[in-house]
């Protein structure tokens, strides 16, 4: 039963924790089944005095987004504490691109229309819960907006919280070089920190199939090829929690497993396929790396774990973290978050709106050139709107950078050339 799911079992696990003041983040995308399992946990709805133990914490991509799942909940009488904005490419992990909608108006919108959803939110919520004769909010509860992906300032850091007016902010990646923050293994921290923007990259490394942001000439990557060459590609899978392909199996296994990669070969060899097309198709195959294990592996060795397994590192970090140069204390990255001190001295890092645009002109372009060879109107179709999207979120900056950004008069010119500058340039960049 779809109960005994690793992803409800999990959820049921922490619902019935003994926590009493917490919140659990719900994350790549909506899941209907597993939203619908919170209506079966009482830690989820308010007590007599508004209370709720087990808060519900969104990860979203835009506003749209937001207000579709606030709604499924709302109608089940549950309530979002933070709708969590991620850049879709400017962030570690697993990456969601949007459609071209880049952060600045997707903020703006959530600025502009946060009362208005909370509002309704807040009545569908009270109305469901008086139907269900539990517990209504005695006042209407809080509703944090916040945003992650790519800050790298405190001045960027300043718009996000006062032009955007967001609640808070997520930097995360800078913190895989401070040691007291992270379980991160020397060789890998180390990588890191001498890290360029050419070595971090949106790979295909991911057995999900989802972009995957990462570092090249990894462990795991150079441990991975070195597998492919003695013609032994895939990993055992021990741990099989990405289990998820029925192409040659009743069982879902993982794409990265031996025995999915020997399957997967074995029929493009058969379809004829030779010469370059047929090592490209393979290279697709084995590209696929072993998170579960790989991941893992950076706080085994950080920790002198006793695993008898050998331990294949990889790291998931953002693109930001290039122009951190060095390891850090704790006490020096929060001072260089609140402005006291600066730890970055790169001065060729771009503004984070720009670098959020360079990723997007980045992934149209690779699209788009993946796609030539089968271009038909449903995929020009959605490059153009892709594009037209990315062009109104340049002109919206363009139109806004002059007044509502409290950068530096140096840094303003600045990003305001580079925006003109990346408007001509992508609008000439034609889709044949």
């Amino acid at each position: 039963p779809e109960i005994y799911s690793d992803a409800i079992a999990g959820l049921r696990g922490y619902a019935n924790s003994q926590l009493d003041n917490s919140s659990i983040v719900f994350s790549a995308g909506f899941n209907r089944r597993l939203f619908a399992y919170i209506e079966k946990c009482s830690d989820f709805f308010p007590d007599a005095v508004g209370h709720v133990k087990k808060r519900i914490i969104l990860k979203v991509s835009d506003f749209r987004s937001s207000q579709i799942q606030g709604t499924f909940l709302a109608k089940k009488g549950v309530w979002v504490y933070e709708h969590r904005i991620e850049s879709g490419l400017n962030c570690g992990g697993h990456a969601f691109a949007t459609d071209g909608l880049l952060m600045g108006p997707i903020l703006a919108e959530f600025r502009d229309k946060k009362a208005a959803l909370t509002s309704k939110l807040y009545q569908l919520c009270n109305q469901v819960l008086a139907n269900k004769q539990m517990h209504e909010y005695v006042k209407q509860p809080e509703t944090r907006i916040t945003f992650q992906g790519g800050i790298g300032t405190y001045e960027e850091e300043r718009v996000l919280l006062d032009y955007y007016q967001v609640d808070g902010t997520g930097w995360a990646s800078p913190f895989l070089l401070v040691p007291e923050a992270t379980t991160v293994d020397e060789a890998t921290r180390k990588q890191l920190a001498k890290a360029t923007p050419r070595e971090l990259y949106l790979s295909k490394i991911s057995p999900l199939g989802v972009p995957f942001n990462t570092m090249k000439d990894t462990h795991s990557e150079t441990e991975k090829l070195a597998r492919v060459q003695q013609g032994k590609p895939g990993s055992i899978c021990p741990k099989g929690y990405l289990v998820s392909n029925t192409e040659f199996t009743k069982v879902p296994i993982c794409t990265a497993s031996k025995t999915y990669q020997r399957l997967k070969v074995k029929s493009i060899e058969a379809t004829g396929v030779v010469g370059d097309a047929l090592e490209q198709l393979k290279s697709d195959v084995y590209t696929k790396a072993c998170l579960c294990e790989d991941l893992a592996a950076p706080a085994l060795i950080q920790n002198k774990s006793e695993s008898k397994r050998i331990q294949v590192t990889a790291v998931c970090p953002g693109p930001n973290i290039a122009y951190f140069k060095d390891f850090f204390h704790m006490d020096a990255m929060i001072d260089h978050i609140y402005g006291r001190v600066s730890i970055m001295h790169d001065a060729l890092r771009p503004n984070v709106f720009i670098k959020e645009i360079d990723l997007y002109i980045r992934y149209w372009v690779d699209q788009v050139n993946l796609s030539m060879h089968a271009l038909d109107n449903r995929k020009k179709t959605y490059f153009i709107n892709f594009k037209d999207n990315l062009l109104a979120g340049i002109d919206y900056y363009l139109s806004i950078v002059d007044t509502k950004f409290d950068f530096s008069k140096h840094d303003l010119l600045k990003l305001k050339e580079t925006l003109t500058m990346r408007n001509q340039e992508f609008s000439e960049i034609l889709l044949n």
